[in-house]
């Protein structure tokens, strides 16, 4: 007997083929039986009338911080909202395993590293995760059983050198001892299902007390001899992060990524391929690597977003504001003295030439104070700023720009959100955007789904796209777009029996009405532990989610259900040639 029958929706299945009307059966978490319409004969104990509605495999996203949400969200939201079924955790050299025992202290760095890198809640970080684990493998088994999504996690390099190194494995090398101690827990970690390495070399990431991240810290020598040991192991990764990724990779980049990936013999991700037109020159440039790792026997992927994400800013927290060159020194100052400082003349005409240098790079994109759009304020003086463009109040003021911002935003003791409007939503963009997705080297995804919560809400990007692609722009077809957010993340991963809805596949699948499938708008709302914010967005038009042919998500709402699992390497993933 079937456990449930989807009669008569239209299947897109994941590989591209022409959609067409089924009937699909799900027995024991697997695909059963897909045929005609009518003709299934098996009793089912539940079934649904899905005609006009549209079937695709659960969708796979790529790069996720979901590491430590899981915990007090074992939903993944709102990424399981959206129709994500599998999500790969322990990106950018940041994870919450393995901890050395013998440092109980090695947790709380671990908690302030990930509030500030991934702008993670600090009081959710330390009261919604039980932080009973010290290998990697325990702190698998802490998720086991009790999460509605599937999860792989990568090895956090921050994380093996803080657990051999200490203090040390910020600003230090390791000794040859104490290389062979990280690579011996890394094997282990390995062996105990995770997916691979992740690491990172990047400028932006700093820990919780200011300074670069452990892995910033590491040699080529160091992350080769991890790169090796990857490819010791079945169904394994590497995921990396350097300075390049923002804007365009320098020639060492491009050396350090090709011989990570030769050296693994296993394919290397990295994100986030940023596309304007007002750039044009930098998706090349950003591909050099895919292509000389080619040649080399490995393999480069750069993953790059299909929507414009919803991002705010800040004059008061901590936001990408802080990463433009110069910048930092002045935001990280007390409130009273860091409004001194922006109302000063001088100090702002500075800061406005170094955030449109070429050393801001990507950020140059941030330094369009007029078109920003004031959000949430909190003073008397702001009233009815709420929604308004800053050019237009300017224009009223007789103020420049962004004196005009810093005044809005001292009037609230810098607590003023500001949504920045993309500078990129041209037509030439969205144009050179349709010519990348079709390169072999370019894979939709880099969410950030679980980190930056207060701040941006990556996590839509799947229904958001979907809704473009059917009733929108149109720059892919709707097989294609469900093969690049389903079957092609699989296949990089190596994802065995996920991706696509074909008979003795897991039934991961969603549900949706393609006349409504879209994302809302971007809101705040109070959900963590400790009643701290996040972004969140409703799913519109998504039916039904099934994880593991279990019905996780009904009308944007959670069952209740937990039917993910753990995707453990070597069990759940086979190794994916480079060749």
């Amino acid at each position: 007997m079937l456990d449930h029958l989807i009669k008569g929706a239209t299947v897109v299945d994941g590989t591209g083929a022409p959609a067409r009307a089924l009937d699909v059966g799900i027995r024991d978490g697997r695909i059963a039986v897909i045929a005609e319409p009518g003709t299934v004969t098996e009793e089912a104990r539940t079934s649904e009338d899905a005609t006009g509605k549209v079937l695709a495999p659960g969708f796979v996203d790529p790069h996720t911080h979901y590491d430590a949400q899981l915990f007090w969200d074992p939903y993944a939201t709102p990424s399981l909202n959206h129709g994500v079924t599998t999500v790969a955790g322990g990106n950018c050299g940041f994870t919450l395993a393995p901890l050395n025992p013998e440092r109980p202290e090695d947790a709380d760095y671990t908690r302030r590293m990930m509030s500030k890198v991934e702008g993670m809640s600090l009081v959710a970080l330390e009261d919604g995760a039980p932080w009973n684990w010290s290998t990697f493998g325990e702190y698998l088994n802490a998720l086991d059983g009790r999460i509605a999504v599937n999860a792989g996690f990568m090895v956090g390099h921050c994380a093996l050198r803080r657990h051999v190194m200490g203090e040390d494995a910020v600003g230090g090398r390791p000794t040859p001892e104490q290389l062979q101690q990280m690579l011996d827990l890394f094997h282990q970690a390995m062996d105990e299902g995770a997916w691979g390495l992740s690491t990172t070399q990047s400028s932006t990431h700093s820990d919780g007390d200011g300074k670069p991240v452990a892995s910033r810290h590491a040699e080529p020598a160091e992350l080769l001899a991890l790169s090796k040991a990857v490819g010791e192991h079945e169904g394994t990764q590497l995921e990396a992060i350097v300075a390049g990724c923002l804007d365009q990779f320098d020639d060492d980049e491009i050396d350090l990524f090709v011989d990570m990936t030769a050296a693994a013999g296993r394919p290397l991700n990295w994100n986030v391929l940023t596309i304007d037109a007002a750039v044009p020159e930098r998706v090349p440039r950003q591909l050099v690597p895919s292509e000389r790792a080619r040649k080399a026997g490995g393999r480069i992927v750069a993953l790059t977003m299909p929507i414009l994400t919803p991002m705010n800013m800040s004059l008061g927290t901590f936001c990408a504001l802080n990463l433009i060159p110069g910048w930092g020194e002045i935001l990280g100052l007390p409130v009273p003295e860091r409004i001194a400082k922006l109302r000063d003349p001088g100090v702002r005409a500075e800061m406005l030439r170094r955030a449109d240098s070429k050393e801001a790079g990507v950020f140059r994109r941030l330094a369009h104070f007029g078109r920003y759009v004031i959000g949430d304020t909190y003073s008397k003086e702001n009233e009815g700023l709420t929604g308004r463009i800053v050019d237009d109040i300017a224009a009223e003021r007789g103020q420049d720009p962004f004196q005009c911002l810093v005044e809005i935003c001292a009037n609230d003791e810098l607590r003023t959100v500001l949504w920045p409007m993309p500078s990129d939503n041209d037509q030439a963009s969205w144009e050179l955007r349709k010519q990348a997705w079709q390169n072999e080297d370019i894979m939709l995804g880099g969410s950030d789904a679980g980190a930056h919560l207060d701040r941006m809400c990556g996590a839509p990007y799947t229904t958001r796209f979907l809704g473009d692609c059917l009733r929108g722009r149109k720059l892919a077809t709707l097989e294609q777009a469900v093969k690049w957010l389903t079957d092609d993340p699989a296949r990089l991963f190596g994802l065995i029996d996920r991706g696509r809805i074909q008979e003795g596949y897991f039934a991961d699948l969603v549900l949706f009405d393609p006349e409504k499938i879209d994302a809302g708008k971007a809101t705040l709302v109070h959900d963590l532990p400790g009643d701290s914010p996040r972004l969140d967005s409703k799913a519109l038009g998504v039916n039904a989610v099934w994880v593991n042919g279990v019905e996780a998500i009904r009308n944007d709402k959670v069952t209740g259900a937990v039917p993910g699992k753990v995707l453990r390497s070597g069990r759940d993933t086979r190794t994916v040639s480079t060749k």
